[in-house]
């Protein structure tokens, strides 16, 4: 392309194309922005000259308000997990005079890229979120991106998208569970799971697997139990079928609503925890100190990890981050309870 035609539409995508550049760094190097080089910026500023490009007043003024709002994207709220992550998150964005708007995904994928649609219009200044299980494209998000609207992600992360992330080692916390379980006189261990989460619960399995292969267990897919993410009537009779086929002494749940499953497929059964199944769940709920037994739990640092999400998205926002985006890792913490004793 040697110079632009009066009769096209030469928009941010054009110089984009032009340059082989992506648009959020047109859109940067446009309102001068400290992260763009000064010779990219007159690259840019060049090729606009060139192709006559004109920019559109109305959006730009939009783009250089601050809302003072930020929107916070997350599955569902009835998980502790994320009630505690957005307490962490508001315990930062509160005293900066920022307002949160909250999203429900419901897990669904049409439901969050309908919201990112909703948000492109410059309603929120930056996007903390957590993804939905069924997320498999992510050009909405990648697509805010490009307007400058900073993205931190929080325990669900987009592997494709180049952004902040917040995560729990999960690999290390499911080995732990596993190995808790072994020194507690395990023999048959299972894992209790859902589809979905490609980026936390794939590390959860290869942490369990090889926590059994390394102690001299040997791991097969007839030992993991693949139960929906929505029906708990559902889960508890595949639990109870596995209970009753596999006959695990052990089990390790992934996440929070699979403790309920399997306490109420252990019951229904009549089979004792700890004395027949020895149970280990992934979950942040301030009721497994009360259940009965009491439940050993891997208690991840939500509130922390919402609260970091915060911090590094203002940091973002002001221009106190420069330096490219960063993956934090965050230790989970096993909590043995009565429902692993020997």
């Amino acid at each position: 392309m040697t110079g632009g035609n009066k009769n096209d539409k030469v928009n941010m995508k054009t110089l984009a194309k032009e340059l082989n550049l992506s648009t959020a760094t047109i859109s940067k190097a446009m309102r001068d922005s400290y992260d763009i080089s000064h010779e990219t910026k007159l690259r840019v500023m060049e090729a606009a000259r060139r192709l006559n490009y004109v920019p559109n007043a109305y959006a730009s003024s939009l783009r250089k308000q601050s809302s003072n709002t930020i929107a916070i994207i997350i599955p569902e709220i009835a998980d502790s997990f994320f009630s505690q992550a957005i307490n962490g998150i508001e315990s930062i964005i509160a005293p900066q005079k920022y307002h949160a708007l909250i999203y429900l995904t419901h897990d669904s994928y049409e439901r969050e890229a309908s919201m990112f649609n909703d948000l492109a219009s410059g309603r929120v200044d930056g996007v903390i979120m957590s993804v939905a299980s069924s997320t498999q494209d992510t050009g909405h998000i990648k697509k805010l991106q490009e307007t400058g609207t900073p993205i931190v992600f929080f325990d669900r992360v987009c592997e494709d998208v180049t952004a902040d992330k917040i995560i729990t080692d999960d690999y290390n916390s499911a080995y732990n569970a596993a190995v808790h379980l072994l020194l507690a006189g395990c023999k048959n261990i299972s894992l209790v799971t859902i589809s979905g989460y490609p980026s936390i619960l794939s590390a959860r399995e290869q942490g369990y697997r090889d926590a059994l292969n390394n102690n001299g267990f040997t791991t097969d897919d007839t030992r993991v139990v693949t139960c929906s993410n929505k029906y708990m009537g559902e889960n508890v009779n595949e639990i109870k079928a596995h209970l009753t086929t596999v006959k695990p002494d052990g089990i390790i749940a992934t996440v929070e609503q699979l403790a309920t499953a399997t306490y109420l497929a252990c019951d229904e059964l009549k089979l004792q925890i700890p004395g027949d199944v020895k149970v280990v769940c992934f979950t942040n709920q301030i009721t497994a100190a009360i259940l009965n037994p009491p439940l050993t739990t891997v208690l991840q640092p939500a509130y922390d990890m919402g609260k970091q999400a915060a911090e590094i998205l203002f940091s973002r926002l002001s221009g106190r981050l420069i330096e490219s985006e960063q993956e934090l890792v965050m230790p989970s913490q096993l909590v043995a309870r009565a429902s692993t004793a020997s």
